[in-house]
């Protein structure tokens, strides 16, 4: 696993030594000699850890490390402290100032690449979401305002003995819970595998064997692969934390076990997988813009023209292409708010008398799309003349005002291999006899209607200038 480190120190004969190991095992390495180059090098180069020295002059690791999480374009960035200092309260102090990991000179190499493997995990899987996100936003997809860190207090899962309780800290501090609960038998209401909680702290016995295989069965499951877990193990058990790393661990702390410590381990652990679920979430809620009707919440034509293709290379598809009449008198004389209103309800009748495998989408303006994958021609028809009689059955009471409405539909009924452009243009030339007829009426397409303009896709996405149609 091959990635950007950068390393900081004062001492040169240290940051030469860490440059060997790193590049022996085949890292990029980039190196800085005070906490200025190590901000300036940070956003320059995005490493993708940077092992940070404590002591140095000016400006020390805990500042660099401070500004470093501060700052929106380096914050997702692990850091681990690097120190000859062995005072319990340092390592605290590092960890509050919001580094992942705190490690003693002289630095042992097996455990360095163990925790640099387990970090880099973590930020490939936050990197691939951020990406993903960064890339719905630039399509001008703004992702919602961020939740309150103390929206919803941590739950933690225990497995054996428990470790201490959290002392309560003070009201401005975050977060301000915990639970801590025994491991299940044979599953229950605190089997982390139903994805309720936020850490899994694994305590490690004298063997270590079967909390470990607990370790790899949390990373092997769909609900619990980022729950972050956190091992506590004895000075001797070296060995067993190193593979916990290997199998999937987070981070691990020492018995006998200082409070203040577990809880900014605690902490960094849950404020990472905070951050991993929001861009999750701001990812989730891009996607789902990007394929929705903000006016109706139908699907758009870009979806429902994806979905068609893929329908289309394995089945056939009827497609109903509906167009509201006369639409452009309900906007002179009502207004445009009236207008918006009734495709609403167009939208609201049309999901009543479809089937949830059907798709139905705005297509653009006052048309809609209704894909219906494997339907027999009979069948197309029955539903086609259903939707028309649901939208003229009653009129659409709009602003205290009864109104009424009917569509048009043009239908195709596609075989296997036809291509999106070819359907749809059989489907609207339909729609355009149904018009000429006398609308509020059904019409089907005929085999000379289905030609392909050649388009590539991507253009069909645009929606089309406006039809010189009858309305």
């Amino acid at each position: 696993m091959t990635a950007r480190i950068l390393v900081v120190d004062d001492i040169a004969a240290n940051l030469r030594l860490l440059e060997a190991k790193l590049l022996n095992e085949y890292y990029e390495v980039a190196l800085a000699a005070s906490g200025p180059e190590a901000l300036a090098t940070a956003g320059r180069w995005s490493p993708d850890v940077i092992l940070l020295d404590v002591m140095m002059p000016g400006m020390d690791g805990y500042e660099v490390c401070e500004r470093l999480k501060a700052s929106s374009a380096t914050a997702h960035m692990p850091v681990v402290m690097i120190t000859a200092l062995v005072d319990p309260a340092e390592r605290v102090r590092g960890l509050e100032a919001g580094a992942d990991d705190f490690l003693s000179k002289p630095v042992d190499d097996a455990t360095l690449f163990a925790r640099l493997r387990a970090l880099l995990r973590v930020k490939q899987v936050q990197d691939a979401w951020r990406l993903r996100s960064d890339t719905a936003r630039d399509l001008g997809f703004e992702p919602p305002p961020e939740p309150s860190p103390a929206s919803r207090a941590p739950a933690s899962w225990c497995s054996r003995n428990p470790p201490p309780r959290r002392r309560r800290s003070p009201p401005s501090s975050a977060p301000t819970a915990w639970r801590c609960r025994p491991p299940p038998i044979g599953g229950g209401p605190a089997d982390p595998g139903r994805g309720q909680f936020d850490l899994a702290v694994l305590c490690l016995p004298g063997e270590g064997g079967d909390v470990l295989r607990l370790a790899s069965r949390l990373r092997a499951q769909g609900a619990t692969r980022d729950l972050p877990v956190l091992l506590v193990a004895d000075a001797n058990q070296r060995g067993l934390v190193l593979r916990g790393f290997d199998l999937g661990a987070n981070d691990h702390v020492l018995r006998p076990i200082d409070p203040n410590e577990l809880r900014a381990r605690a902490r960094n652990q849950i404020r990472r997988k905070r951050y991993q679920e929001r861009l999750r979430a701001d990812l989730d809620r891009s996607l789902e813009m990007a394929v929705t009707d903000p006016l109706t919440g139908l699907r758009n034509r870009r979806y429902v023209r994806r979905h068609l293709d893929g329908v289309l290379r394995g089945t056939d598809a009827a497609v109903l292409l509906l167009d509201v009449d006369r639409f452009k008198s309900i906007n002179d004389n009502y207004g445009h708010p009236a207008g918006d209103a009734a495709l609403r309800e167009v939208a609201n009748r049309l999901k009543m008398h479809l089937r949830a495998a059907d798709v139905v989408a705005r297509y653009g303006g006052e048309e809609f799309m209704v894909v219906l994958a494997g339907a027999p021609t009979d069948y197309a028809n029955a539903v086609a003349e259903r939707l028309c009689a649901s939208l003229s059955a009653t009129h659409f009471e709009i602003a205290g005002v009864l109104l009424p409405v009917t569509a048009s539909i043009g239908l195709a009924v596609a075989p296997p291999g036809t291509s999106v452009n070819a359907a749809v243009a059989a489907a609207d030339a339909a729609l355009y006899r149904a018009k000429e007829a006398g609308r509020n009426r059904v019409v089907q397409a005929i085999a000379a209607e289905f030609v392909d303009d050649g388009l590539p896709d991507q253009l069909q996405d645009v929606p089309p200038p406006p039809r010189l149609r009858a309305g």
